[in-house]
C-alpha cells in the first residue's frame, strides 16, 4: 500500500507538494523493468549511448531555472547554488557522454594465442542519494552508470525528491528508453533497503551517513554485492603562518558555511599555526559578519535554512562549548541558523570530533607541522581538506600526510566533474567523478583466444 509524503519548503516551513511513496510491490515491478531493459540497453552501440546523454543533458540545460527554482523551495539551496547545481548535472552527463567510446580494454601478450578484456556492465544499479545536494549527487550515480551501459534505479531522499522526479521525466523527454533510469520516491526502510535485497540489482551507490552506509555494505555482502558508499567526513582547513592569512581567512566561511554546512566536505576544523591565530580570528570574524544569510531565492544569498526542524534541533546541541562569535540569520518561519564559530577546550570535544552537518566551526591553534597533522588525522573520517602555505615544499608534504581523499592546496574546492572524489577510512569506499569512475560500474572480462 502506497503512502504520501509532504514536502516541506524549509526556508517557510510550508508544504511545497504532496507526492506518493513507492511501496514494495512498486519498487519490485521497477526493479523488474530495469532489468529488462538492460537486455537491450547494454547492446546499444557505444556511440548511440553517448548520444542519449548529449540529449538528456540538453534538455536538463533547456530546463535550468525551473530545475533551480524547484530546489530552492525544496532544499533552501541558494539560488547561487542551485543554478550550478544544474549546470553540474548537464557537465556531469556531457562528461560521461563521452565514455562509451573510450571504455578501453586491454590487449596483454601471452604465449599461444591473444588475451584480451573488456569492460562490461554490472546489470541494475540502485543509487540512494542524499537531501544536501539531491541532484549533484544523483547525476554522479546515474551518470557514469548509464555510460557503461548498466539501468539505474534511483532513490531520492525523502526530503528532497523533487528535482530527481524531473530529471526522471527529462530522460523519457530526451529519448532514453523506458526503463533505463527510474527514480522511486520513498522510504529508505522500504525502497533503498530493497535495492540491497533485490538479486537483479547488482551494485549500490550510497551517499549519506556512515552509520547507515555501514548498514548497506553489511546487507550488500549477503549477496557479494558491489557498493560505492560516500559517507560522513571531518575536514580540516590547516592554515600555516606563511599562507596569505587575510585570504584563507575570507574564504574559510564558505569553506563551512555553504549550504548552511550540510556538506560532508566542510571544514569543521580550522587550524591555524599559533603565531597567526590571532591575526587569523580577527579577519575571520569579519568575514563571517558579512556571510549573508537570507533567502535563498535572492541572488545575494551565501547561506539558506536548515532542511529541517529535525537537524536544527540535533546541530543546537553542539553549541555548549565555548562561542568565538556568530554572523546573523532571519527570524520567524524557516529553520534559519546564524553562522557559529566555536573555540573547543580540547580535540575531545563532540564539535571537534563529531559531524555536525550544520553552520557550526571549530577552531584550534597548533605549533608546527607535524602536530598539525596529527590533529587533522586525528579522525575516524578522511573526505576533504584545505592546505593554506606559500611553502611548495610544505603543500607537498603536509598534502602526503594527510589521511584524506580530497585536498586543495590554496583553495577550498572539494570537487570537480573530471577528477575523482571520494574518501578515506570511515569517508566511504569507491570513487565518484572522473575516470575512475566507470571502474566501479563494469567488470573486467578476460578472454584468451587461442592461435590453433
Amino acid at each position: 500500500m502506497s503512502t504520501t509524503y509532504d514536502v516541506i519548503n524549509p526556508a517557510t516551513e510550508t508544504i511545497v507538494t504532496t507526492i506518493e511513496h513507492y511501496d514494495l510491490a512498486a519498487t519490485d515491478a521497477t526493479i523488474e523493468k530495469a532489468a529488462k531493459a538492460f537486455e537491450t540497453w547494454r547492446n546499444v552501440t557505444p556511440a548511440d549511448r553517448g548520444a542519449y546523454l548529449r540529449r538528456f543533458a540538453a534538455v536538463v540545460a533547456s530546463h535550468k531555472e525551473e530545475l533551480a527554482a524547484l530546489e530552492i523551495a525544496n532544499s533552501g539551496h541558494t539560488r547561487g547554488n542551485a543554478l550550478w547545481e544544474v549546470d553540474n548535472v548537464v557537465n556531469v552527463l556531457t562528461y560521461y557522454s563521452a565514455a562509451p567510446e573510450r571504455l578501453f580494454g586491454k590487449q596483454i601478450p601471452v604465449a599461444g594465442g591473444v588475451d584480451i578484456t573488456f569492460k562490461e556492465p554490472l546489470g541494475v544499479v540502485g543509487v540512494i542519494v542524499p537531501w544536501n545536494f539531491p541532484m549533484p549527487i544523483a547525476g554522479w550515480g546515474f551518470a557514469p552508470a548509464l555510460a557503461a551501459g548498466n539501468t539505474v534505479v534511483l532513490k531520492p531522499a525523502e526530503y528532497t525528491p523533487l528535482t530527481a522526479m524531473k530529471l526522471g521525466e527529462y530522460a523519457l523527454e530526451a529519448g532514453l528508453p523506458d526503463g533505463v533510469f527510474n527514480v522511486l520516491p520513498g522510504k529508505g526502510s522500504i525502497v533503498g533497503n530493497r535495492f540491497v535485497t533485490h538479486p537483479a540489482v547488482r551494485k549500490v551507490v550510497f551517499t549519506g551517513s556512515t552509520e547507515v552506509g555501514k548498514a548497506i555494505m553489511a546487507g550488500c555482502a549477503d549477496q557479494v554485492k558491489r557498493v560505492t558508499l560516500e559517507l560522513g567526513g571531518k575536514s580540516s582547513n590547516i592554515i600555516f603562518a606563511d599562507a596569505d592569512i587575510a585570504k584563507a581567512a575570507a574564504s574559510a566561511p564558505g569553506s563551512v558555511f555553504d549550504n548552511a554546512g550540510q556538506d560532508c566536505c566542510a571544514r569543521t576544523r580550522i587550524l591555524v599555526e599559533r603565531s597567526a591565530f590571532d591575526t587569523f580570528m580577527e579577519h575571520f570574524e569579519i568575514a563571517v559578519k558579512k556571510f549573508r544569510v537570507e533567502d535563498p531565492s535572492l541572488a545575494t544569498a551565501d547561506m539558506g535554512p536548515l532542511i529541517s526542524r529535525k537537524q536544527f534541533d540535533v546541530v543546537q546541541t553542539f553549541l555548549d562549548e565555548p562561542i568565538a562569535f556568530t554572523g546573523s540569520a532571519p527570524t520567524g518561519p524557516g529553520f534559519w541558523m546564524a553562522p557559529t564559530v566555536l573555540m573547543p577546550k580540547n580535540v575531545q570535544a563532540r564539535s571537534w570530533r563529531e559531524e555536525v552537518f550544520g553552520p557550526v566551526v571549530s577552531v584550534m591553534a597548533f605549533d608546527d607541522e607535524a602536530q598539525g597533522i596529527a590533529m587533522a588525522n586525528d579522525s575516524e573520517y578522511g573526505l576533504s581538506g584545505s592546505i593554506w602555505t606559500r611553502d611548495v615544499g610544505r603543500a607537498l608534504r603536509v598534502s602526503r600526510a594527510i589521511e584524506t581523499g580530497n585536498l586543495s592546496v590554496n583553495s577550498n574546492s572539494s570537487v570537480r566533474y573530471s577528477t575523482p572524489f571520494g574518501g578515506f577510512k570511515q569517508s566511504g569506499l569507491g570513487r565518484e567523478l572522473g575516470p575512475d569512475a566507470l571502474d566501479s560500474f563494469t567488470e573486467v572480462k578476460n578472454v584468451f583466444i587461442s592461435n590453433d
